[in-house]
């Protein structure tokens, strides 16, 4: 019997890409000896991604299609394509068509070489805007600084994972899913290997320098308590120079010297006040993680699925 691969394609928009992609997937995987299916889950789309979901479908029967209630993001929508695999192998990638469908051979044959994870690092070419480059770059440096984890720059949500992979995926709970990080957690014999980002046929890319940061936030907050650490640091290493004041007034007392300066001590006081706020932003970031844990809410709420 042969070996089935599950395709999980998380979409916001995307309509002009999806029968693209359908196309590109089909004619790579028709080429190999190997049972496969397609499953795209829509994440609240609203430009008629579903109605063409629904039309491919129709045409092909390995196609599938969940529709979730809302826009739920996209770490949980492909939790939610997760969820629902069964196959022996799955592979997610973006709907963009910036995830190249050629490379699936190559990552079905390094995972029949015996690799339970096999993840992919863009290679960026020039064209792309230096801008974009270099926050991608601090959003990778912040995470190996700053969490427990070490992602190579470049890592995307591209890749294929085994079986015993998405069995364990499946009974994570946490609320901040922060997918790169986990599949790296998980261990496993891991291989990464390097790809060219196709150009975006439709749409615009949904990933914004605002929800990088809050990518980067939840990875960080997510793998490591180190920012609370800092925010230790921070403090006490300020009130120790805080201390430096103390020499000062004295000499000012003993010789008679009045203590000018108001602008100093207003500007003092406004960073100390800043520092304590950042703090607290810190502690309280996490604090929000616990509360939106214990309320245990589903990651994604499905409102339509062709899948049995």
């Amino acid at each position: 019997m042969n070996k089935k691969i599950a395709i999980v394609i998380p979409v916001c928009n995307e309509k002009g890409n999806v029968p693209l992609i359908i196309n590109q997937l089909c004619t790579e995987m028709d080429a190999l000896p190997y049972q496969y299916s397609i499953t795209f889950v829509d994440d609240g789309s609203n430009d008629g991604t579903k109605d063409v979901l629904k039309e491919e479908a129709q045409q092909r029967n390995n196609i599938f299609y969940i529709s979730l209630s809302r826009n739920f993001g996209h770490q949980n929508a492909l939790k939610a394509g997760l969820d629902t695999s069964n196959a022996d192998a799955v592979i997610t990638m973006d709907g963009d068509l910036q995830h190249p469908p050629t490379l699936l051979p190559e990552l079905i044959k390094h995972w029949e070489a015996g690799n339970d994870i096999v993840y992919t690092i863009r290679k960026d070419h020039q064209e792309i805007p230096m801008m974009k480059r270099k926050t991608s770059n601090m959003f990778y440096g912040l995470m190996n600084r700053l969490s427990d984890i070490e992602l190579e720059a470049g890592t995307a949500d591209f890749r294929l994972m085994d079986k015993r992979v998405v069995d364990i995926c499946r009974t994570f709970s946490e609320m901040d899913l922060f997918w790169r990080g986990l599949v790296k957690w998980i261990g496993f014999t891991q291989v990464g290997i390097e790809y060219e980002p196709a150009e975006r046929k439709y749409g615009e890319s949904k990933y914004t320098y605002k929800k990088m940061m809050q990518l980067a936030l939840r990875g960080i907050t997510s793998f490591s308590i180190k920012p609370l650490s800092i925010a230790i640091y921070l403090g006490f290493t300020f009130s120790l120079l805080s201390l430096l004041y103390i020499p000062y007034v004295l000499y000012s007392m003993y010789f008679g010297h009045t203590i000018n300066g108001w602008a100093s001590v207003i500007v003092t006081i406004a960073f100390f006040g800043g520092l304590q706020l950042m703090i607290l932003g810190i502690i309280g970031m996490y604090l929000g993680k616990l509360f939106i844990q214990s309320k245990q809410r589903p990651h994604y709420v499905i409102k339509e699925s062709n899948l049995s």
